[in-house]
């Protein structure tokens, strides 16, 4: 975009996934790629191809099939991950390389172990051997909120010299406030360039809940691209979020006098996808997207909505797809409108997965009366979406008695691979009997870190959707499991963590026992 605009770079699939207990496999990736391609995001930073086999895979796979934004890679100052990571992008209409290396004195000394003239050699390496490879180049000073300020200027100079055409100043840590960091920006601007040839970019963390604030700054000070995640996932405390800044820029361009390409009726959408998939809840009160970010409870507050919704909202709830009246589905809802509901949730499905979904929707319509949109979204992301790729294990059946004071004996049947395994347990209540059954069955004891089940919708039938998390050794993965059981629900939560733990130690060349 010209002076006027603001790229949105989105790295919900690399910063994002990198989150704490977030473990996305590659069709959950393919989705979330396709759903910010119709977000209209303009950057999309599938991954860091050098960081694994699955992560190189995935990145390959989007930069092959999205079609649109640019397709960015990470890639460490190294020859050997920007190799990596054109392998991966070279596939897609718009491939981009985006390295990186620590500028501050902290990171130098104690984790680079590297002299600042050593740091400017690998610059000039990186981004020249970047640049051999691709037309579009993307170089980040790690850290550089930290950093001195003439020695980023000399880095920030020789990536440009080198041929690099987005310049990314990093807030790594959430360190920086708003005023401070909008003149950090501008300075680094002016003496670098002038903001005439390369592409200003920032990158926050929230830290210290100012990674917007910041951002926001910091686009004020001339940058022209700002690095976000769908809901601030992230490391730690997360990312700026994208919702949060597309629409600042959006309801405040009487400040700004920018726009961005976003479709903002798909951010609400695109904030359920994410949030199913990787089992992170959206706080009720988050900004833009949250359950409550549109609602009214204060009698002060509904009659001046009641009278002008301005007087309370300052953006429309349709502008960012907040959901209103929809029609239900049931038994007699044909092909046509199952199709057109998905795509408003911002599912993607190829044929064959499509008619996997109807069939389980004709289903779940014999059990159920009415199959409303949390009932649609639980069972799309949980039996078609996040199904394992290597689906080592299956429940085939189970059942379980409760005692009186809560003591259960669960007896469950697994098929693995292909193979009948039975066995029972004791335990308090009925899903610690089950989980406790399945690891005899596996002969593997994970750590089980966390455990919730929702309703999908307030009706008494609603699905129940369990999310698990189990921890081994170094890997951690999240599992879901959705019945009208939430027994079984529980146990489908447990057996789909499992396919992924074995999948992850599989892909390490881990054997568990």
């Amino acid at each position: 975009m010209g002076d006027d605009g603001v790229i949105i770079f989105d790295t919900t699939l690399r910063d994002g996934e990198q989150a704490a207990g977030i473990n996305l496999n590659m069709a959950e990736k393919l989705q979330i790629a396709h759903q910010l391609a119709r977000l209209n995001v303009d950057v999309i930073e599938a991954g860091f191809p050098a960081a694994s086999e699955g992560d190189f895979e995935s990145v390959k796979r989007i930069a092959q099939e999205v079609k649109g934004p640019v397709i960015a890679g990470l890639a460490r100052a190294k020859k050997a991950d920007i190799k990596a990571a054109y392998e991966a992008v070279k596939y897609s209409e718009r491939p981009r390389i985006h390295t990186f290396i620590a500028t501050s004195d902290i990171h130098m000394q104690y984790k680079l172990k590297m002299t600042r003239e050593e740091v400017l050699e690998a610059v000039k390496e990186a981004v020249t051997y970047a640049k051999s490879l691709v037309d579009d180049v993307e170089f980040s000073a790690e850290d550089a909120s930290r950093s001195d300020l003439d020695f980023l200027v000399q880095v920030f100079k020789v990536a440009l010299d080198c041929g690099a055409t987005t310049l990314n100043i990093p807030d790594t840590v959430g360190y920086a406030y708003p005023r401070e960091f909008g003149e950090f920006v501008r300075s680094i601007i002016e003496r670098v360039d002038g903001g005439k040839v390369a592409i200003w970019s920032v990158h926050c963390h929230n830290d210290l809940g100012l990674a917007v604030a910041n951002s926001l700054a910091a686009v004020e000070a001339g940058a022209r691209q700002v690095e976000c995640t769908i809901n601030g996932l992230g490391e730690r405390a997360g990312n700026a979020a994208l919702e949060e800044i597309v629409m600042a820029l959006k309801t405040r361009k009487d400040v700004f006098g920018l726009d961005t390409k976003i479709e903002t009726k798909r951010l609400y959408e695109t904030s359920r996808l994410v949030s199913r998939l990787t089992g992170v809840v959206v706080p009720p009160n988050k900004a833009i997207v949250g359950a409550n970010a549109f609602a009214h409870e204060s009698g002060i507050h509904q009659h001046g909505v009641l009278c002008n919704r301005a007087t309370y909202e300052i953006m429309r709830p349709e502008d960012v797809g907040f959901p209103g009246t929809r029609l239900y589905l049931g038994k007699h809802s044909g092909r046509h409108a199952f199709k057109m509901r998905l795509e408003e949730m911002g599912f993607y499905l190829d044929d064959e997965s499509f008619e996997k979904a109807f069939k389980l929707f004709k289903e779940l319509c014999d059990r159920k009366e009415i199959v409303t949109d949390g009932d649609i979204e639980a069972f799309i992301a949980d039996e078609i979406i996040a199904v394992s790729p290597s689906k080592r294990f299956e429940l085939k059946s189970f059942s379980v008695t409760v005692e009186n004071g809560g003591r259960a004996t669960a007896t469950v049947t697994l098929l693995e691979n292909g193979v009948e395994k039975t066995d029972a347990a004791v335990g308090n209540g009925p899903v610690d009997a089950s989980y406790k059954a399945i690891k005899r069955i596996v002969n593997v004891n994970p750590i089980l870190k966390s455990y919730r089940i929702d309703a999908t919708s307030e009706r008494s039938d609603a699905l129940g959707e369990a999310v698990i998390t189990l921890q081994y050794d170094s890997f951690t993965v999240v599992g879901r499991g959705t019945s009208t059981d939430v027994i079984e629900a529980s146990i489908k939560a447990y057996v789909n963590a499992l396919n992924r733990l074995f999948a992850a130690a599989s892909l390490k060349g881990v054997e568990l026992s």
